[in-house]
């Protein structure tokens, strides 16, 4: 609007309004591109929190055996609950239950189990 009124060189002028918004725009574009650029070079480094070795079949055995021992121990009141108990240890099959659930950790073991348990109480 201004560039056409008393202008005899034909410079472009910009109004104080534009050129704070055009500034407040690059400032903008600069921030998201340096966060692009953070985000590509982030590291792909995985930290483990809690650093636990993953459990073998014989450890998944063991540590059901005694779970299960302790849940009969808590129960012995309850016969039916037992004999559920002991049910779900013999058909308890070690492969099928590392296929579902891979990679676990003792910590991992235990909220499953009491998922897998939770149902017989």
């Amino acid at each position: 609007m201004f560039n056409s009124v008393n202008n005899p060189f034909g410079q472009k002028i910009e109004s104080a309004i534009s050129t704070g918004q055009g500034k407040q725009q690059h400032q903008q574009e600069q921030n998201k591109d340096e966060e692009k650029r953070y985000l590509e070079n982030d590291d792909k480094d995985e930290v483990q929190i809690s650093a636990q070795p993953e459990l073998s079949e014989d450890d998944i055995l063991y540590l059901t055996r005694n779970y299960i021992e302790k849940l009969k121990n808590e129960n012995e009141t309850n016969p039916k609950t037992i004999e559920k108990l002991d049910k779900f240890l013999a058909k308890f099959d070690v492969k099928k239950f590392m296929k579902r659930n891979p990679k676990l950790t003792s910590s991992d073991f235990y909220m499953v189990m009491y998922n897998e348990v939770a149902g017989l109480l």
